[in-house]
């Protein structure tokens, strides 16, 4: 065996590859994708260069930029310190994530249940005697992940 083959390494994509059983579907989010995002947004919005905040939040400037192109898996204390650097608390940016990973599942889930009807949503007709919506035994509001 050569130098060259006992070189070579087998490669593992860092992102999941797409299922065949689910083709046309959105991929499913990936975390650092949202959190950098977030963090991408919040910058911009506040007219704010990748330079000005690596160097507010005491982190490298490529680092910063692999973080908001999802490309790095952030700790935590960097992502606290980023937030900090923009003015916002780690609970603000998970908060943000968290919202558009919801919404994003929601348009996966619909974009799910349309493939399944065949292109067509189902018709619900009002019940005068049931309230609109999932009712839960407790009387609370369902959250679905």
């Amino acid at each position: 065996m050569s130098i060259r083959a006992t070189n070579q390494a087998d490669v593992i994509p860092l992102r999941p590859l797409p299922t065949a059983a689910a083709p046309g579907l959105p991929r499913e989010p990936l975390w650092r994708d949202l959190v950098g995002e977030v963090l991408r947004r919040e910058r911009r919005a506040q007219g704010r260069t990748l330079k000005e905040v690596s160097g507010a939040a005491r982190i490298s400037m490529a680092y910063l930029s692999e973080v908001e192109r999802g490309r790095k898996e952030a700790s935590s204390e960097v992502l606290a310190a980023a937030a900090q650097a923009l003015g916002l608390s780690l609970a603000d940016v998970l908060a943000l994530a968290g919202e558009r990973l919801v919404s994003l599942t929601a348009v996966r889930s619909r974009a799910r249940s349309s493939a399944a009807a065949g292109g067509h949503r189902p018709v619900r007709t009002a019940d005068p005697a049931r309230p609109a919506g999932p009712a839960s035994p407790m009387g609370g509001v369902l959250l679905a992940a």
